[in-house]
């Protein structure tokens, strides 16, 4: 069984810092003692741009010398895009903002864990992604949200298949997608309405932190919720 990495001292690397979950991942590893230092990048501070595969290049090839990182956490994602929020039917449907969502919820992840999992340390180790429930096929129960469930989906997928490489180089990384549960936060605000349990972003991330605290070894990628309750693909 391999150790966890948050039980030793370990550097830590925040991809979406400036969102409401991002934030609050930094301000809690920065307040744990065995936390040596946390790295944080984001959009709005023009360090990436999750549609720009040249911008996550350079952003890691500018970490490379402070590197190695033992957790990287990357919170970014969008719901509404350009102001368009999620398609509700299938007449809705269109082709560019389909491919939107793609680009920033499944291609731009895919693409920083290409660039940022060469920075990690060999031995234990954890890359979490923040994903949505709506991502599982198994548990879409009322439909809608074309655009947005395909590409978590997708991220899942891509999740699970790097996490089956990865993991044939260093058997102790772990691999997470993360539903954090529906956090108040500028994402949420349009859809939150009707939500009876809308957690604040510090209580989301504890909920995170100690699940990923307490995951098992696994061959392949977690799925768990804020609760660490386990989610079907």
């Amino acid at each position: 069984m391999h150790p966890s990495p948050f039980h030793t001292p370990y550097r830590a690397l925040i991809l979406g810092s400036s969102g409401a979950i991002g934030n609050a991942f930094v301000s809690a590893l920065q307040s744990d003692p065995s936390c040596q230092e946390v790295v944080g990048l984001s959009r709005s501070e023009g360090q990436f741009d999750l549609c720009q595969p040249a911008s996550i290049q350079q952003a890691a090839e500018n970490l490379r010398g402070s590197g190695p990182f033992h957790i990287i956490i990357d919170a970014t994602g969008a719901l509404t895009l350009d102001g368009i929020g999620p398609e509700k039917s299938l007449s809705q449907v269109q082709p560019d903002r389909l491919m939107l969502q793609f680009q920033v919820n499944a291609i731009g992840p895919l693409l920083a864990l290409q660039q940022f999992a060469p920075l990690m340390v060999q031995g234990p180790a954890l890359y979490a992604k923040l994903s949505a429930r709506v991502g599982s096929i198994s548990d879409n129960h009322k439909g809608g949200w074309y655009g947005y469930r395909s590409a978590k989906a997708a991220l899942n997928m891509f999740l699970q298949t790097a996490a089956i490489e990865l993991q044939r180089k260093n058997p102790a990384l772990q691999v997470a997608a993360l539903q954090p549960g529906t956090v108040k936060s500028a994402l949420s605000a349009p859809f939150s309405a009707s939500v009876t349990n809308l957690l604040e972003a510090a209580e989301s991330v504890a909920g995170l932190l100690a699940a990923l605290k307490a995951l098992p070894p696994k061959s392949g990628a977690h799925f768990i919720d804020y609760k660490g309750q386990i989610i079907e693909w």
